[in-house]
Formats: C-alpha cells, structure tokens, sequence
C-alpha cells in the first residue's frame, strides 16, 4: 500500500468524526512507518476537523506507528491507549491532549 493510499483512507474513516463539542485547539502529526510510511496531520480548530499530508511543527502530541495499526485504532477495532501499552504506538508530547484523539475516533463496536 502507498502512503496516498494509506491517506485516502485514514482521511476516510476521520471524515465523520463529530469534533463540534471539542472546544479547545488539538494538533496531531501522524508518523507512520512500514510499507506506507509517511507524515500527516489531524487538527481540530473552530470546530472543523482538518486531516492533511503534511508535517505539523506546532503539534500537541505525535503518534509513530505502522498503517496497519493506524487503521485498526480510526477504525475503532483497537484502542489507542492499548496500542502504546502494547508497544504498537508511541507518542510524544501532552499527554492530556494526546488522550483526546479517542474523542475522535469511533467508539470500538
């Protein structure tokens, strides 16, 4: 799997994340590793969710994982805070924002 690919649907499964109760700024670059690697980034800002093939300097926290991994946490089949405890995601920065990337994702079923 390429890294647009990877993206296009990350971007997909984020599209209906309900951010309009999130009042504060949130910032997360994404660094995946593996097959598809590559950076990105998930803001919330003004109420709007914004999910980019970018890099993001000002960012709250960072997520490094596998495309694998990424699917299965934005597609609620696994659980962020599980994956690092795992060892399948690491992150840097606030942790207390870093937290709340699990209000964006969809609940697991």
């Amino acid at each position: 799997m390429t890294f647009e690919a990877m993206f296009a649907k990350v971007k997909e499964l984020l599209s209906g994340a309900d951010v309009s109760g999130i009042g504060e700024h949130l910032a997360y670059q994404f660094n995946i590793t593996g097959e598809a690697q590559g950076i990105f980034y998930v803001e919330v800002k003004d109420g709007l969710l914004h999910v980019e093939p970018y890099s993001y300097n000002d960012r709250d926290a960072a997520f490094t994982c596998s495309a694998e991994t990424l699917f299965k946490i934005a597609s609620g089949q696994s659980d962020p805070v599980g994956a690092v405890f795992l060892g399948k995601l690491k992150v840097e920065g606030n942790i207390d924002k870093a937290l709340k990337l699990k209000s964006l994702l969809p609940s697991e079923s």
